[in-house]
């Protein structure tokens, strides 16, 4: 059995599949927050999907970081506080807010809304669907050990073996 900090050292995989149930997870959020967009981050700053509308020119790929980098200060501060983590963040603009969620270990719920929508809708709904990303990473996550990309890879070394020698012996 891996300790807590074994699995979050560990890198996830992603399969097509795990991607879509994200992706209409976050896509359900958007729809009931009526938030502008979402960003799944995980906490060392790499982008797992976008969804919503980003505005024109963003530079997501630093949002991710900035992202992962404001958490880490603030996992930091509540350290020294004497708390483990908090959990979830949020910054107030003048035109848009963004809360950081933190989903399971490793990963974090980035929600960007204007005035369109309320802090309490977007909590409300950020919080039940980071339960069930929680869900989805884990699953995802219980076959990031190594074993399925090994098994993938033992076959596919396996057939193309088989076809170089079909290519050679004719």
């Amino acid at each position: 059995m891996q300790t807590s900090e074994q699995l979050r050292q560990q890198r996830l995989v992603y399969y097509a599949e795990d991607i879509d149930q994200i992706n209409r997870t976050v896509d359900k959020l958007l729809e009931l927050s009526e938030a502008g967009f979402v960003l799944l981050v995980d906490t060392e700053g790499h982008m797992i999907t976008r969804r919503g509308t980003t505005p024109e020119g963003m530079d997501e790929e630093s949002i991710s970081a900035l992202v992962a980098g404001s958490f880490a200060a603030t996992k930091e501060m509540a350290r020294l506080l004497g708390e483990e983590e908090f959990s979830i963040l949020f910054h107030q603009g003048e035109k848009d807010s963004i809360q950081l969620t933190l989903v399971g270990d490793r990963v974090l719920l980035a929600i960007v809304f204007d005035d369109r929508t309320t802090i309490g809708m977007v909590r409300l709904y950020a919080q039940q669907t980071a339960k069930k990303l929680a869900a989805l990473l884990d699953r995802a996550s219980e076959r990031s050990d190594g074993e399925p990309a090994e098994a993938i890879a033992e076959d596919f070394g396996d057939s193309a073996m088989e076809k170089m020698d079909d290519l050679f012996q004719e």
